[in-house]
């Protein structure tokens, strides 16, 4: 059994409904894992965090494939998790894998023997589901100190695969983006320069001011306004050269320090810098690639001090798991996923007024009918991302727009969301209007027959929604529901003819009657 990396001594005593929870991260450079007990109002208090080193980034940046030494010791070390998480009696455990694994050929196969082993179900989450974790975090360790949630800032995680770049505009998220500049990636194409190390960190930085200066057309780094550095390489600076806060979650280092900070550990080998400040050996050879890309992040954004935050994804899981184990929604989070969509409508040119219209009637037939559909909350805002955006793929053609809608969705990042879900708001997007779902759509039938079934629901609420909203473009209508026996009866305020919406509905009505067992009948108010 492994030595934890630390261990917070608690007393279960009296607590009554407290529950243990788990939060496993699979990354690049390392396998981690937190346990911490959930109170019944949504507190979370840490008994253990474990770190242990595992180079899975190594074999997939430099041949696109896990290893099998690797994938052996990361088996291993999952193994050992598996007995803590039984040992604390863990009732909900979440385990995520990010670019090692997500951009290995054969991820499959290390899955599936993670499985075999542990009983773990590894989710290989994308890049905008890390920034969200991490974003979650860091909102919720720095509130309202140093003025963070009321300016416009940028949230910076250098990891081994990538570097996460999200924009905060008044405490909401606004954009974020991926950046190929993970330390592990980084040093794997620098170490075997047979340049000297000073012509070899001049190229360095000259490559990631490069991939910097190329992303700045979809996120403009002038105007930040408070930058936030996330990871353990900027947990390393804030030990050498940070200065505490009022928050011991939050250490700011001034420019000139971390620039100096950074021309110190350049002079070093990975060996020496292990020996000076006491590092792994793993950590070493990785912190000058990552301190680089901050330092250059840091320039670009021309701010004279840095905010390093002691949180990670991992505290982002944790939050996430508090509020699935209490039964309490993130509305920031809604929001944000929201903001994403809408963005994404806007876009490709969308007409937000008849979107948002849509989707406010979807969301109240939603809310009507929700014993006879028996979905969660979170289906509600899958329905509603689909209202927003079900009529992007005009952008592409007015000819089967549907069916363009439903490509660009599945091919889209939504903040907020993963990949599940995204796919699940392309279908119910594409049924909108013409076929319904059949046994010959490929992509619909290679959901599982739960999703496939939710799909069905949405898409017949959905379906609805867009023919009530006819002749009512730019404000939503006033409708009321109400049953009788076997029809749905949809009063329409301030309507004295309902031909339109009664022609739409004879063409969109079939799915719901097929789902709900009702037929509609319009009636003006």
């Amino acid at each position: 059994m492994m030595e934890p990396e630390q261990i917070v001594k608690t007393s279960t005593a009296g607590k009554g409904a407290a529950k243990a929870v788990g939060a496993i991260d699979v990354g690049a450079n390392a396998l981690r894992m937190v346990i911490a007990e959930v109170d019944r109002e949504g507190r979370i208090e840490v008994l253990e965090r474990l770190h242990r080193a595992v180079r899975l980034g190594q074999d997939t940046f430099r041949r696109g494939r896990l290893g099998g030494q690797s994938m052996r010791a990361a088996v291993q070390v999952l193994r050992d998790f598996r007995q803590l998480l039984d040992l604390y009696s863990v009732e909900k455990t979440r385990a995520v894998a990010t670019s090692a694994v997500r951009e290995a050929s054969n991820a499959d196969t290390f899955l599936d023997r993670v499985f075999m082993a542990t009983r773990l179900n590894i989710e290989v989450i994308d890049t905008s589901e890390e920034s969200r974790l991490t974003v979650s975090a860091v909102r919720q360790a720095v509130r309202d100190l140093l003025g963070i949630n009321h300016r416009t800032t940028l949230i910076a995680d250098v990891g081994g695969g990538s570097t996460l770049l999200t924009l905060l505009q008044d405490g909401e998220i606004a954009t974020s983006q991926s950046l190929r500049l993970g330390s592990i990636r980084l040093q794997e194409v620098f170490a075997t320069s047979e340049e000297t190390p000073q012509r070899s960190a001049e190229m360095l930085r000259h490559h990631i001011s490069n991939v910097i200066s190329t992303s700045q057309s979809s996120m403009r780094l002038e105007g930040i306004q408070s930058f936030v550095a996330v990871g353990g390489d900027a947990r390393f600076a804030a030990r050498e050269v940070g200065v505490p806060t009022e928050s011991p979650d939050l250490v700011t280092i001034d420019q000139q320090a971390f620039n100096q900070l950074v021309d110190r550990c350049e002079q070093h080998t990975a060996e020496e810098l292990s020996k000076r400040y006491g590092l792994p050996f793993a950590e070493a050879e990785t912190l000058n690639p990552a301190l680089r890309v901050y330092q250059v992040l840091l320039e670009k954004t021309q701010i004279r001090q840095m905010i390093v935050s002691h949180v990670s994804m991992r505290d982002g899981l944790l939050l996430e798991l508090a509020r699935e184990v209490t039964g309490r929604e993130d509305t920031t989070l809604l929001a944000g996923i929201i903001h994403s969509a809408t963005a994404l409508a806007e876009k490709y040119r969308v007409d937000l007024d008849h979107a948002r219209n849509v989707a406010d009637v979807a969301v109240r037939l939603f809310d009507y009918l929700q014993v006879d559909h028996g979905l969660s909350p979170r289906h509600r805002v899958l329905l509603r991302v689909a209202g927003l955006l079900h009529e992007i793929g005009s952008f592409v053609s007015s000819r089967a727009h549907h069916k363009h809608s439903e490509y660009l969705i599945a091919n889209s990042e939504i903040f907020g969301l993963n990949r599940q879900e995204i796919a699940l708001v392309s279908q119910i997007a594409r049924y909108h209007r013409r076929s319904v779902p059949r046994s010959s759509h490929v992509a619909y039938m290679a959901l599982p027959r739960e999703a496939r079934v939710v799909v069905n629901k949405l898409a017949a609420l959905l379906r609805v929604a867009d023919a009530l909203v006819r002749g009512h473009s730019r404000t939503t209508p006033e409708v009321r529901f109400e049953r009788q026996g076997d029809e749905f009866i949809v009063s329409l305020g301030g309507a004295s003819d309902v031909l339109l919406e009664e022609r739409a509905i004879a063409t969109k009505g079939d799915l719901f009657e097929d789902i709900y067992g009702m037929k509609i009948r319009l009636e003006p108010a």
